[in-house]
């Protein structure tokens, strides 16, 4: 074996700026092209959690991707009794073009039905929202683990609760036979029957998601909180800032990113204010102060059987979601934060 072998590739290691490499190319760098790693070797590399992540994108494929197709029905007179198969009756069916829409924004019930929707957004939006940061402030300035847990937990066990459940148990309370009402009668007072009054029925809407699913929005604002560094709030202690001024420069500034976020993605879900929880009252109270899009929707399109009219009032509101989504991101571009997707 010649000694002057070793030192050769060395030198040339040193003035080529390369590393040796073994025979057959196993130290060979991966190929990129124009700076990036090609498509094959990001697949080899990332293949487990592309494959942990297939299950969710077939659902999201399956229940979300697919039934899109079906918005064609809109531009029909769709009949599914053309055919044995109501697929196939989607075929058979004849074009209208627009005249479904023209139906939707000439009915008069329509436009109530978005009027109560953007009430109860409105609303949901002004009383809901701001809840959830209060709760995970107020949990996360609780020192001992143990009372913190205890108190989250409690906090978010509604959020299990089926909405049959919850309206059940509003009944059961605020009800003209309930708990309170019937108190007032022994001792003399007239009762009430919150649960059947159309005035006051948006806010016992928004009063029972707020006790439904408060706790567990606190679990993204106690992520956010949990990122940040306590030497920032022992900085700021030694600096003389109280336990307000600590929250007002670190706490929310931490949670503002998030704050953008879910405000983006509410305002995007404006035209959704709750399906079942309406439905399940809308007798109680009456269409007038209950119906919203998607009540209107069901009614028209599953009890009326007239699916066209209600597949193309879903069209419209779904059209108007995402143009909400797109306007709010770009106002959350404009405010310095990041929003749904970067700029």
């Amino acid at each position: 074996m010649s000694h002057s072998t070793v030192p050769r590739s060395r030198a040339e290691a040193k003035t080529t700026g390369k590393t040796p490499q073994a025979p057959g190319g196993a130290g060979r760098e991966p190929r990129r092209r124009g700076g990036k790693l090609g498509l094959g070797i990001r697949f080899r590399r990332d293949r487990t959690l592309i494959l942990m992540t297939l299950p969710a994108l077939l659902l999201l494929l399956v229940f979300n991707y697919v039934p899109i197709l079906g918005n064609v029905v809109a531009f029909q007179d769709y009949d599914p009794y053309l055919s044995d198969n109501g697929f196939v009756a989607v075929f058979q069916s004849p074009w209208i073009g627009f005249e479904q829409f023209q139906r939707v924004f000439e009915d008069s019930a329509f436009w109530h039905a978005v009027q109560n929707t953007f009430v109860l957004f409105f609303l949901q939006l002004v009383l809901f929202f701001p809840v959830p940061i209060l709760l995970a402030l107020l949990i996360n300035s609780v020192v001992r683990p143990r009372v913190r847990a205890v108190a989250q937990a409690i906090m978010y066990l509604p959020h299990f609760f089926s909405w049959v459940l919850v309206v059940t148990v509003f009944q059961q309370v605020f009800g003209g036979a309930g708990i309170i009402a019937q108190t007032l009668r022994e001792h003399g007072h007239t009762g009430f029957d919150i649960m059947t009054d159309p005035g006051i029925f948006k806010y016992l809407v928004t009063a029972q998601m707020v006790w439904k699913d408060a706790g567990w929005g606190i679990i993204v604002f106690l992520a956010a909180l949990a990122s940040v560094s306590p030497d920032l709030y022992e900085a700021a202690a030694m600096d003389g800032a109280g336990r307000w001024r600590r929250m007002w420069h670190i706490t929310l500034p931490a949670l503002r990113p998030v704050i953008a976020l879910l405000l983006v993605l509410r305002v995007g879900d404006a035209l959704t204010v709750g399906f079942e929880q309406l439905l399940l009252q809308r007798q109680a109270v009456g269409p007038d102060a209950a119906e919203v899009l998607d009540t209107y929707v069901w009614w028209n399109g599953i009890r009326n059987q007239d699916f066209s009219y209600a597949a193309a009032a879903g069209l419209i509101k779904g059209v108007v979601g995402l143009t909400l989504v797109l306007v709010a991101n770009k106002v959350a571009h404009l405010m310095g934060e990041q929003g749904v997707y970067r700029k």
